[in-house]
């Protein structure tokens, strides 16, 4: 079945506030490890770069490498998989998060589109209640904006409509979809607010505080665009 519209959504800093999460770790790491948890964040940035996507419990896998090479207690580590794996991610949906994926599902079904790994991505989805809000329509890659064949492939549609808080990604696709995408861009998140990024991309077609903000808009209209 090819639908009007298909609504694609992003999840960290777009439902979920990931910036408050990867503080509240940090703030973990450097309870447990103290300044020796930084290593953690080189090990994270680093494996960003090498694979495009946040890879959480990659970098802890390296870091107990390090740990043990260096004959600490990297037995320690295991506070960590478990404050990961069992974090309240539902605790940091942003407000209305949820009200505007129902909202949206009166307009076309709402699609979980995200980066991210295998097992930790869809744990955060899940917990969160995101997984259970689009009735389990998750697609998770490595570069989704690689991967619209496939999106399309799964969720037919004459029209998209992407709501992602990194503008590069919402260029990206707006450049192979053009006119049957419409972006939505809430300026949420580190990334979404880097003024490195300011002028870098086009702009999105609908621009909003916070995703919240799609409470206030007539999304038929939207959908339209």
């Amino acid at each position: 079945m090819t639908h009007d519209v298909v609504f694609l959504l992003d999840v960290d800093n777009t439902l979920l506030d990931n910036d408050r999460v990867a503080d509240d770790l940090r703030a973990h790491l450097t309870g447990n490890f103290g300044r020796a948890g930084e290593l953690y964040w080189r090990h994270f940035e680093r494996l960003r770069e090498e694979l495009g996507y946040a890879d959480y419990l990659g970098a802890l896998q390296r870091y107990r490498a390090d740990l043990e090479e260096n004959g600490e207690a990297a037995h320690r580590l295991l506070s960590v998989s478990g404050f990961l794996i069992d974090y309240p991610f539902a605790d940091r949906l942003y407000p209305g998060a949820l009200a505007v994926l129902d909202r949206l599902a009166k307009t076309g079904p709402t699609v979980i589109l995200s980066d991210g790994d295998v097992v930790f991505q869809p744990r955060k989805v899940q917990r969160s209640g995101i997984w259970k809000a689009v009735d389990g329509r998750v697609l998770i890659f490595v570069h989704k904006e690689e991967m619209l064949a496939t999106v399309e492939r799964e969720f037919p549609a004459r029209r998209y409509v992407l709501i992602d808080d990194k503008q590069r990604i919402l260029d990206a696709v707006k450049k192979v979809w053009g006119e049957r995408l419409v972006t939505v861009f809430p300026r949420q998140g580190h990334y979404a607010l880097d003024p490195a990024n300011a002028g870098k991309y086009r702009a999105p077609d609908v621009t909003v505080e916070g995703i919240g903000d799609l409470l206030g808009l007539d999304i038929e209209a939207l959908a339209r665009r």
